[in-house]
């Protein structure tokens, strides 16, 4: 592929992974009942509510999940993937797009995490007394993935290294899973 293939891709890939990221945090925020009037939520809420709220009148939420979004966000993955193969000369079957799609998933879910949960503990270096929008969510959309690392690892001194391992964590599930360099 040529440098405007390869810059076409990126796009794509990027503009992608960027807006299932935000419709995955849609997901996980409606699942942690995190604070609705948080203007960080709104923002995420206001994103993904248009292609999302025709799909609610006919997948109906499922307890604290938001089915509609979720659904969603697997249309999107197999788009994002279908695009990817259209823009290259590499053909594959239903079921791989299938397969790669979900794959994609599993890597966006981890990178998300890695992401959010790295940021909370920088703002919490920077300014661990501030309280803002961003902490606040933050803090909603990371607990469910600290805390039971937090009850095998207690803080060190006062340092919560929680977060380093769960970081680390992610980061080889990540690698273990091989997601080829194109769909990425």
């Amino acid at each position: 592929m040529g440098q405007g293939a390869d810059a076409g891709l990126f796009l794509v890939n990027t503009l992608f992974t960027l807006y299932m990221s935000v419709v995955f945090l849609r997901v996980v925020l409606r699942w942690v009942s995190a604070d609705f009037y948080n203007p960080l939520s709104q923002f995420i809420w206001q994103v993904t509510n248009p292609p999302v709220a025709p799909l609610a009148r006919v997948v109906p939420r499922w307890r604290k999940l938001d089915t509609a979004a979720l659904v969603f966000l697997v249309a999107l993955a197999v788009a994002h993937i279908t695009v990817v193969l259209l823009l290259t000369p590499y053909r594959l079957g239903p079921l791989a797009v299938l397969w790669f799609a979900a794959l994609k998933l599993i890597v966006l879910v981890l990178n998300v995490y890695t992401f959010t949960i790295f940021v909370q503990a920088i703002m919490s270096w920077l300014g661990p007394q501030q309280t803002n929008p961003a902490n606040a969510l933050l803090w909603s959309v990371n607990q469910p993935v600290l805390t039971p690392v937090r009850r095998i690892i207690p803080p060190i001194g006062g340092l919560d290294l929680s977060p380093l391992f769960v970081i680390l964590g992610l980061q080889v599930l990540s690698r273990l899973i091989s997601l080829p360099a194109l769909f990425r």
